[in-house]
């Protein structure tokens, strides 16, 4: 039997935004992981609609990292920390062979939550090589052991379809609080049309579903902050046409934890 999300609560969320008056700084930055890399490569490609916030790919952008490559990115996140250039200190360390601090970013805790619900409204790309991603990632401004992350959902374009193949689930990184547990989902709709995902997570659970169903429980959640980070890649080589898109349509979050 499907079991049924609970039903977002009946006070306004704390985070609204529908990008319609723009990508707002005082909520927004819109480069990925920016201290790993350079502005000119972290910098993320949009366009706004009626529909929301266009993230794109475009044909002269550049590798996110050198090192990383093939592997472009357009990002939108809500904080940033780091520590000094040549330093490791930084959110989401995403390898441990030398990385290093490129560009000192400052703190901006813009919203860190420790737990609560959010309600993420997007529409995958089709487009190939592509992949659609939010996540929580510890920022790690606090203690480097803080970098566990809820993964909501990520979606590889060529498993979209009738149906559609997502991953979703806990990575723990280095948080020696957190066990990584992803699987693997089928849900029974075109992901490229406009759909929800939902997160709560607290009190030592977390909960992902996707149009009003659960579809993972995990017995587990991390307590420290962490930024949202939506984003998408390209992972592979130029081809195709360009620009490459998906659109995040809305975003709400309240306080809170599993309920």
């Amino acid at each position: 039997m499907t079991t049924a999300l609970p039903a977002p609560p009946t006070h306004p969320p704390l985070f609204d935004d529908d990008f319609s008056r723009g990508l707002d700084p005082e909520r927004w930055v819109a480069h990925y992981l920016p201290h790993w890399t350079t502005p000119d490569r972290s910098e993320a490609r949009y366009a706004l609609s009626r529909a929301g916030l266009q993230l794109r790919i475009d044909a002269d952008q550049l590798d996110w990292r050198p090192e990383d490559a093939p592997l472009r990115v357009s990002n939108i996140q809500t904080g940033s920390f780091s520590g000094p250039v040549g330093s490791t200190i930084g959110t989401h360390r995403h390898r441990d062979d030398g990385l290093t601090v490129r560009t000192e970013t400052p703190s901006r805790l813009l919203w860190a939550p420790t737990s609560g619900r959010v309600d993420i409204t997007v529409s995958a790309s089709r487009d190939p090589d592509c992949m659609l991603a939010a996540w929580f990632v510890g920022t790690e401004h606090l203690s480097a052991a803080d970098a566990g992350e809820i993964c909501v959902f990520e979606i590889d374009a060529s498993a979209i379809g009738d149906s559609t193949t997502a991953r979703t689930g806990i990575k723990a990184h280095s948080d020696p609080r957190l066990t990584s547990d992803m699987s693997e989902v089928t849900l029974p709709f075109d992901a490229s049309r406009p759909h929800t995902w939902t997160a709560i997570w607290g009190d030592g659970e977390t909960v992902i579903g996707v149009e009003g169903k659960v579809i993972k429980r995990m017995p587990q959640a991390p307590a420290s902050p962490m930024f949202l980070l939506i984003d998408l890649f390209e992972i592979g080589p130029p081809s195709g046409a360009y620009p490459k898109s998906a659109t995040v349509h809305r975003v709400r979050a309240w306080d809170g934890g599993v309920s």
